[in-house]
């Protein structure tokens, strides 16, 4: 009988452009260069509504009024306290990861509050229980991560508050005092800019251990393993460091054109979606632009003189700031060290990572795909030793 098998499809590599599923969350189009949650474009989100406000639309399909605004504001908060066992365990994991940072940390952080808090399969839970854990998982990411990182600077982790804001509260835990109004705006609007964008690396990561029936926190434990590599989630410090070795503005065009010439990538230009100006990163620059200041004024100068030295390089190739590059200039101006930009990414796309884990819970079809072997032909005799 003659074999129904099939040989796998060809696909472009890293999965570029492949669909692999339905969502409702969001999409990026990056021709366009515009981004959406549900809905409503991501970048007037992050003007005109807070944090929790997006939150709220990611996990429930609508903008809260403000009744429910209050209530879910009121809800999260009270799930940022960790359990006593999860706070006693942080300076050991503190110790242990001080040279892999607060990030590492969170890993196992996050895999003890889902121990603590009962965390079970989602394949074994009801739609509302899965949401209750996501809920509990994101409110505790901002503890969990500001305290490891005092921990790793030999202070005390601070309590989080109920009566403060998603991203004033998450300041105040960072630092130990309220942050300055515009400061923690600007904040908020990063933030909301960074919770969801696409079938990025990590989200699909999530969704891959969701789809097995693994618990919520498992499920982010892994989605922050594939955030953590700086082809990801690492790239705004790195930017950051773009400015510092570049140094002066009479050093900026012998500096790029050395690095484009030698095939190097220049941190915080350049997108594999867009094809256009990265919207997130036009909104932040307009933030840090309100800030002002010889950082700001460097910053824009650069990416003037980036892109300019880009397209008589690599014409034809549109290539542009991304997000990173101006998210390491807010931080930066908004007083973050730079070890906690990636980390405060996280707390920002736990909620879209937990979003996509409860749009991939509904669904009980495991993922997984098929590779083409590639190696020497099978079957060969096994040699004798």
């Amino acid at each position: 009988m003659a074999s129904t098998s099939t040989a796998p499809a060809a696909v472009p590599r890293g999965l570029a452009g492949v669909v692999v599923t339905d969502t409702e969350l969001g999409d990026v189009r990056g021709r366009e260069g515009f981004y959406h949650y549900r809905q409503y474009s991501a970048v007037e989100l992050a003007q005109s509504r807070s944090f929790e406000d997006v939150w709220h639309l990611m996990f429930h399909g609508e903008l809260p009024d403000t009744e429910a605004r209050a209530a879910f504001t009121a809800r999260t908060a009270a799930l940022r306290h960790l359990p006593a066992g999860v706070r006693e365990a942080l300076p050991g994991i503190a110790r242990t990861g001080a040279l892999a940072g607060p990030l590492a940390g969170l890993r196992t952080a996050l895999s003890l509050l889902g121990a603590a808090k009962g965390f079970r399969p989602v394949y074994d839970l009801d739609a509302g229980r899965r949401a209750e854990d996501a809920l509990a998982a994101c409110a505790a990411v901002p503890t969990l991560l500001t305290a490891l990182h005092r921990l790793g600077q030999g202070l005390e982790p601070v309590e989080p508050r109920d009566d403060l804001p998603y991203a004033a509260n998450y300041l105040y835990m960072l630092t130990g005092s309220p942050a300055e109004p515009e400061r923690v705006r600007a904040v908020e609007q990063y933030l909301i800019s960074t919770i969801d964008h696409g079938f990025n690396a990590s989200t699909f990561t999530a969704r891959v251990v969701a789809s097995t029936g693994a618990d919520v926190a498992a499920s982010l434990v892994a989605a922050i393993g594939a955030l953590s590599g700086p082809l990801h989630g690492g790239a705004p410090s790195r930017a950051l460091d773009t400015l510092d070795a570049i140094g002066t503005p009479d050093r900026i065009d012998s500096w790029i054109r050395e690095r484009v010439l030698a095939g190097d990538r220049i941190m915080g230009f350049g997108h594999p979606v867009y094809r256009t100006e990265d919207p997130r990163s036009r909104m932040l620059r307009k933030i840090a632009e309100g800030f002002g200041g010889p950082l700001v004024e460097f910053a824009v100068e650069v990416e003037r003189q980036v892109e300019a030295i880009l397209a008589e390089l690599k014409p034809g190739r549109e290539l542009h700031t991304n997000v990173e590059f101006y998210a390491g200039v807010v931080m930066e101006l908004c007083g973050l060290p730079r070890e906690m930009f990636t980390p405060t990414f996280c707390a920002a796309r736990v909620v879209g990572w937990s979003a996509n884990i409860l749009e991939q819970s509904a669904d009980s079809k495991i993922i997984r795909p098929a590779a083409r072997y590639v190696g020497p032909p099978p079957p060969r005799p096994v040699p004798a030793v």
